[in-house]
């Protein structure tokens, strides 16, 4: 199952009804459908306007917000399939004895340790998003944190390539040598990351950098010293202030 990347960047509340608003429609969260605004769509001897008709989209195709998500991959979900069918039979409204009989396990108190259990998941999950949270509002460029699927996808196209494609990627951009001036701005991902972490190795660890430090230093290396900057922070090569006023090596 490809979830889109439009899902990863959604908010909480937004996964829990599976559709974001955009200027001229809404989109289904869950296959990228985009329901067009003003316009009204029939559906089973019945009329709807565009956001019902999303919510509607999500009941006949998908079943459930929950039946989409209780689908997903267990690395992304972070669930056994034991929690998984625990998960199913708790949304279905099922009593303890139920789940019991179904699933065949111990008694209706084995049933309400597994509840506490899941509690327990879900009281660490809300501490965790809340850290996350705090450490975005305290960068100005939320874009440091990738999405999973694009920095687990950079991990691996490096850590894919040979030492010699490091090497000429280094060599296409930086003609003049590593301490010499970028080219061009690399175009693909894969090029701006290893561009970026030769860039970054022009930083002292131990200093922090005033802004116009930072800006003096990045002249040497591209004009476009904004673009520049705001790649290393994006990359999580350099850390900053909330401000601005200080930067960093991370």
């Amino acid at each position: 199952m490809e979830t889109p990347e439009r899902f990863w960047e959604a908010t909480l509340d937004e996964l829990k009804q599976g559709y974001i608003e955009e200027k001229d429609s809404y989109r289904c969260l869950l296959c990228d459908k985009a329901i067009e605004k003003g316009i009204i769509y029939p559906y089973e001897n019945a009329l709807y306007e565009a956001e019902r008709f999303v919510r509607v989209h999500i009941e006949h195709t998908h079943q459930s917000v929950f039946s989409y998500l209780i689908d997903l991959d267990k690395k992304l979900t972070g669930l056994t399939d034991h929690q998984g069918d625990l998960l199913r039979l708790f949304y279905q409204g099922k009593t303890d004895k139920e789940i019991q009989e179904e699933l065949e396990i111990g008694s209706a108190v084995t049933v309400r340790h597994h509840r506490f259990a899941l509690k327990e998941k879900e009281r660490q999950a809300k501490t965790f998003l809340a850290m996350m949270e705090l450490i975005k509002k305290r960068d100005e460029q939320t874009s440091a944190f990738l999405t999973p699927q694009k920095a687990a996808q950079l991990l691996h196209d490096e850590s894919g390539l040979e030492e010699n494609e490091k090497r000429e990627i280094i060599q296409r951009f930086f003609p003049d040598g590593v301490a010499g001036p970028l080219n061009e701005f690399p175009a693909t991902e894969k090029q701006r990351l290893i561009v970026m972490q030769e860039i970054a190795k022009r930083l002292n660890g131990e200093i922090t950098y005033s802004e116009r430090e930072i800006e003096q230093l990045l002249q040497t290396v591209y004009a476009d010293v904004d673009l520049v900057k705001k790649s290393l922070i994006e990359y999580a090569l350099v850390g900053h202030t909330r401000d601005g006023s200080q930067y960093w090596l991370k």
